[in-house]
């Protein structure tokens, strides 16, 4: 009986505490793990090790810990805020992107100041399919450790604008139709009316729009149209591929 009501509270404390917590990290920015500033970080982590805590032992109070998860959000979101309007405050808790590379060589003391080596840097050239360092004119160790490359003049690959060429539009195309829901305001947006996308539909064999999966038009008027059920010999045509 006591350990159902332990499960009991653990649950609870799940359904109450994770939602509180996934709002908390929504609401310091949308930024991806690998993106993380160094402050950001420790802020996870803290958070991470409040709410395990909290999970872990039924002791702790779970008000306190609702309470401590929401005054550890505000305070990074305080000292986001604060290191937008103070740039040396801002560099008090980050990271200074690093130069490590100038002109193909490497610059040893940056490299012992960040303490990368050589073959790290090495591996990040090749990760941006960089495989001569001297083909390199920058390199620089960003503040969440990526490296930025910058190749030099004879190095970089012939755009259009060096040939000359002109630009045709990108042909952007604008989901119109998920799952069978249709997005009129993106219609209006592309100045296409209904009229015309069920034309279009009728054109294909469609008859009804909640058995699209995805349909999307570009900016020259052309609707791709994905069906929901998908052709068996449509399938059956597809390789398969192993890992």
């Amino acid at each position: 009986m006591e350990l159902t009501k332990e499960l009991l509270i653990l649950l609870t404390r799940i359904l109450t505490i994770i939602p509180l917590m996934l709002f908390i990290t929504l609401k310091m920015g949308r930024r991806s793990i690998a993106e993380l500033p160094v402050f950001d970080f420790l802020i996870i982590i803290t958070l991470g090790a409040v709410v395990g805590a909290d999970l872990a032992d039924p002791n702790i109070g779970h008000l306190h810990t609702a309470v401590a998860v929401v005054l550890i959000g505000l305070f990074q979101m305080g000292v986001a805020t604060f290191k937008l309007t103070n740039r040396a405050f801002g560099k008090l808790i980050t990271f200074e992107p690093t130069i490590v590379i100038h002109n193909g060589i490497f610059l040893k003391e940056n490299l012992k100041q960040i303490r990368y080596s050589i073959d790290n840097v090495l591996m990040m050239l090749r990760e941006s399919e960089v495989f001569d360092v001297e083909d390199v004119e920058l390199a620089i160790v960003e503040a969440n450790g990526n490296l930025t490359v910058h190749k030099k003049p004879a190095k970089m690959p012939i755009t259009r604008q060096d040939m000359k060429v002109i630009n045709p539009s990108s042909g952007l195309a604008f989901p119109v139709i998920i799952d069978g829901h249709l997005y009129k305001d993106v219609l209006e947006h592309l100045g296409i009316s209904e009229d015309w996308l069920h034309s279009q539909l009728d054109t294909l064999g469609v008859a009804r729009i909640d058995t699209i999966f995805f349909a999307s038009i570009n900016e020259h008027k052309q609707l791709h149209v994905s069906m929901k059920n998908v052709q068996l010999s449509f399938l059956q045509s597809i390789p398969p591929i192993y890992h």
